[in-house]
């Protein structure tokens, strides 16, 4: 497997700086289930660029896969 074949992954910072808030709002809209993210090891919350790029450009962010 290479890098390639995860999705690329934004910070809180980058998402916040995308949509001009801070980045706890981008904290709360994944609380609410309107941003989906992962959580690294560290505890630190991701969001997949695709998903933030849809939210940003008007589209419903799919649902959180549930396992």
């Amino acid at each position: 497997m290479t890098t390639n074949d995860f999705p690329r992954m934004l910070t809180p910072s980058e998402v916040a700086a995308l949509f001009r808030v801070d980045p706890k709002t981008v904290t709360r809209w994944a609380a609410k289930g309107k941003l989906p993210s992962i959580k690294t090891l560290g505890g630190h919350r991701r969001y997949p660029e695709s998903d933030v790029y849809a939210l940003l450009h008007g589209e419903e962010a799919p649902a959180p896969a549930t396992t």
